[in-house]
């Protein structure tokens, strides 16, 4: 009997000292570690953010890129959710923008060109004729100043780019802040600032692909979105607006109510024929500049929901129609066609060419802000 309760006292004494320390997945934390070297020997750090519910994400200062972004399904299993690469190299020699920050311009503009206070600006062009994502060395390219925020009670990094008066064409040193938040409420929030000395066009993005199956391996055409949009922009084969508004009533491109991704998008409609699936801009139900719900994105056997909420006008909704097994990504998947998807909350392409269309002018004086978030839960 004694020799029971000094086994008894012994238990109790060893879980109550546990029960006194910190639980490292009760807490938010970040670290820091070296992802790899550009070409010219300068330093690329990966941040690991970590929410008190064990959901995490990793960014890098080449591209304000993500990573990796793990949450979990309806089991409780975390796994990665977002298509990139395992080194440095992959996002260095890509052309599918994976996890990063684009800009100047997210999107497209016609043959590069557009005019502001009367005079016309030749951007670089990249994407046939026209040009796309900021250029040949947008800001997906480039190497960003990280900090972390330390007055933020939850993680959270700010990346800063000053872009060159002149860079890929564009007019005015434009400085930009990206700050990435994870928050307790398993929501990946993204907040901008940008500034400019001279009158010039900011329209920045996030252009991480989506596959909240799990596996990589898995197309996204089970995925049931809903877009809270009634009208979308068309496009000509170069997937340059026309300049109109569209009804989605009564085409492929109504989600108004929730719809797998696969259900249409093989239909003999001229949209999706110049887009090879969806790559089209949805007119974002007015929500008078305020953070409103924009899309849902469920995937049924995992259980995984993601909404995102914007102050934009518009959402480019993507499905990796040109991705086809060239890019080995994490673990060495070869990512093939429609096994991602992107949501890039942004105004609508062309805009500097459409006078119709919200403005995308920053001014001296002026600061652009955006706030998007991609809110992760299960159901």
């Amino acid at each position: 009997m004694k020799s029971l309760f000094l086994c008894l006292a012994a238990l109790l004494f060893i879980l109550s000292n546990e029960a006194c320390q910190p639980n490292r997945k009760e807490q938010s934390y970040m670290t820091t570690s070296v992802f790899g070297k550009l070409p010219d020997n300068r330093e690329v750090l990966q941040y690991t953010l970590t929410n008190r519910t064990g959901v995490s994400m990793q960014v890098i200062n080449y591209g304000a890129i993500i990573t990796s972004l793990r949450v979990p399904d309806r089991t409780g299993k975390i796994e990665d959710v977002v298509l990139g690469y395992d080194s440095l190299q992959g996002y260095v020699d890509g052309t599918t923008y994976f996890g990063a920050i684009v800009g100047r311009y997210g999107n497209r503009i016609g043959k590069g060109k557009f005019q502001l206070d009367g005079k016309q600006y030749q951007v670089t062009i990249n994407d046939g004729e026209n040009h796309l994502h900021g250029g040949k060395v947008g800001f997906n390219k480039v190497l960003w100043q990280a900090k972390v925020v330390s007055s933020s009670a939850e993680p959270a990094l700010e990346l800063q780019y000053i872009s060159k008066d002149g860079e890929e064409g564009y007019p005015g040193n434009v400085t930009l802040k990206v700050t990435y938040t994870l928050t307790d409420k398993n929501e990946l929030r993204i907040s901008y600032e940008g500034t400019t000395d001279q009158p010039t066009i900011l329209n920045p993005t996030q252009h991480s692909y989506f596959n909240l199956s799990g596996s990589f391996a898995n197309t996204i055409l089970d995925h049931v979105m809903t877009i809270e949009a009634d009208r979308f922009t068309p496009v000509d084969k170069g997937l340059i607006p026309t300049g109109q508004l569209a009804e989605v009533a009564n085409t492929p491109l109504d989600f108004r109510m929730p719809t797998a991704i696969g259900t249409r998008i093989n239909d003999p409609f001229e949209q999706l024929t110049f887009g090879k699936g969806y790559d089209h801009n949805w007119v974002l139900r007015e929500g008078g500049g305020q953070v409103r719900k924009a899309v849902e994105l469920y995937e049924p056997k995992s259980g995984r929901l993601m909404t995102v909420y914007t102050d934009q006008p518009g959402m480019q909704f993507y499905t990796g129609n040109f991705l086809d097994g060239t890019a080995h990504g994490k673990n060495g998947v070869a990512y093939q066609r429609r096994t991602g998807l992107c949501l890039e909350a942004q105004a609508f392409p062309d805009t500097p060419n459409k006078p119709q269309f919200p403005s995308v002018t920053l001014k001296p004086g002026q600061v652009y802000r955006q706030t998007t978030i991609y809110q992760f839960s299960t159901k």
